[in-house]
């Protein structure tokens, strides 16, 4: 397959294999979908001639993006990233970006590498939402307001399994957008994308509701959410962290994706509904970190294919392959076998629904699940449980990513028992650099070219500032075998 073309090619899938709220695919009947960023040419921008006599044009009633335009543009703002060399985005769109800019995106070596998407102010006081891949590893984080106002910002926190992020910048009296209601909205209606596109500021295209509950597989992992508006609406890069607004300018999502097979906006973009966005955003101000409800059983969508092979006298909904011994769902009394029909008053017609509906609750509420078992339908509560099969509120976890490698300070007894005054772990190691040198996870770095690291901020200072091609890394294993690499930059 040419990267250039088929940049992020994304399986859908039938079946999920994954806790549900959810935790991944895996498939039966696979479809292949095409979902990536834009290209860039080298001259994107074409004139036209087509000429039009606009002097008696009337704008039908219900179709002027005019109120919509003026309402919700002056909150969605410019993010500027800067990248230190060596630290990397974890964006699932980072290899698309790198193969169409080429050395203008995420330029490695020495100097720093520069970003750009969109955002939009959620409270006057200066509370951001983006996507992640927008300012994942950032160093610096730059808002351009829509008067030109600049400010750096500050990460309160994001979500991968929603590629949601929450930034924030000290200024007061900031234009608000409105949140509006993405459940309700149909398939057909207007809405409007607003972002900075090829850095074009404040940029606003129309297009309709396409369909609802997408699930594209763009995010990868087990624990990915993914419940797109999609829309036709034009969307490229820069777009994303953007406004998708209703006709009285009031958020429905964030732009986050589209798909096509060559780079050029083909008519599919997809967006965050603002009711899983208000949930991420809300967690991330108070918490830091997302607090996900959990059913914890594995399941699939229901097709013709998924109905025939378990004999269900059902199309739609979603079966149950698995239910997770002591989760939530195991102790509402839900079984294997089991056809989810709906949560609360919502109907549940596949997993993205499901997903979503699940996903916008928090550990310890109570819901109902609809369901039909051996041909009736019936009714459960279930009280929902975290990742931790508990109702206790998770804290945010501090770390940093360099080529592959996630760092974590290190707990006090660890320091105690290696009898070590610092360092910071490897929590997880990934293609790349780190790997290749044979490091192995849980490794604890207590000093690179003799220099001491004691904790993050000190290995986040080491890699943000000049270095040399290589260095050497000094430090202990958990259970105290010492050792040293040499890594190259």
């Amino acid at each position: 397959m040419n990267n250039r073309n088929l940049v992020l090619a994304m399986v859908l899938s039938s079946f999920l294999g994954g806790l549900i709220a959810i935790v991944g695919y895996s498939s039966l009947t696979p479809e292949k979908q095409i979902i990536q960023p834009a290209s860039v040419k080298d001259n994107p921008v074409a004139l036209t001639n087509y000429v039009f006599d606009s002097s008696d044009f009337v704008v039908p009633e219900g179709l002027n993006f005019v109120f919509a335009a003026k309402n919700a543009t002056p909150s969605v703002v410019h993010i500027r990233t800067t990248y230190e060399a060596g630290v990397q985005s974890r964006s699932p769109f980072n290899d698309f970006f790198r193969d169409y800019f080429g050395d203008r995106y995420n330029r490695r070596g020495y100097g720093k590498s520069m970003g750009a998407g969109s955002g939009v102010i959620i409270s006057e006081d200066g509370y951001i939402v983006t996507n992640n891949h927008v300012i994942d590893n950032a160093g610096e984080v730059e808002v351009v307001l829509s008067d030109n106002r600049s400010y750096q910002a500050k990460v309160v926190g994001a979500d991968e399994s929603t590629d949601l992020a929450v930034v924030k910048i000290d200024q007061t009296d900031l234009p608000v957008v409105r949140y509006g209601d993405s459940e309700n909205i149909n398939v057909g209606e207007w809405v409007l994308a607003i972002g900075n596109p090829y850095e074009f500021r404040s940029t606003v295209t129309a297009g309709i509701v396409s369909a609802k509950g997408r699930n594209i597989n763009i995010l990868g992992g087990g624990t990915s959410i993914e419940s797109f508006i999609q829309t036709d609406a034009a969307v490229n890069p820069g777009n994303s962290g953007g406004a998708l607004v209703n006709l009285n300018g009031e958020l429905i999502g964030i732009n986050t994706a589209i798909a096509s097979p060559s780079g050029a906006f083909a008519g599919y973009s997809f967006a965050v509904p603002v009711t899983l966005v208000k949930k991420v955003v809300n967690d991330l101000v108070e918490y830091g970190e997302v607090q996900r409800a959990l059913l914890n059983i594995r399941i699939g969508n229901v097709n013709a294919e998924i109905a025939e092979q378990f004999d269900l006298d059902v199309l739609n909904g979603v079966y149950v392959s698995e239910v997770i011994e002591g989760g939530a769902a195991d102790l509402a009394g839900m079984r294997e076998g089991d056809v989810i029909i709906g949560i609360d008053n919502k109907t549940v017609n596949n997993v993205a629904q499901l997903q979503e509906s699940v996903a916008v609750n928090s550990p310890g509420d109570r819901i109902t699940v609809k369901f039909i078992r051996d041909g009736e339908k019936r009714e459960l509560e279930a009280v929902l449980r975290n990742a931790n099969n508990t109702f206790e509120i998770v804290e945010a976890r501090d770390e940093f990513e360099i080529e592959g490698a996630t760092f974590t300070e290190i707990p006090e007894n660890t320091k105690e028992e290696l009898k070590i005054d610092g360092g910071v772990q490897i929590s997880e190691l990934r293609a790349g650099k780190w790997r290749d040198i044979r490091m192995k996870e849980g490794f604890i770095i207590t000093r690179i070219d003799n220099e001491e690291i004691e904790n993050l901020k000190d290995l986040k200072d080491y890699f943000r500032s000049p270095r040399r091609d290589g260095i050497l890394i000094e430090g202990i294993y958990p259970d105290g075998s010492k050792a040293h690499y040499g890594l190259g930059l």
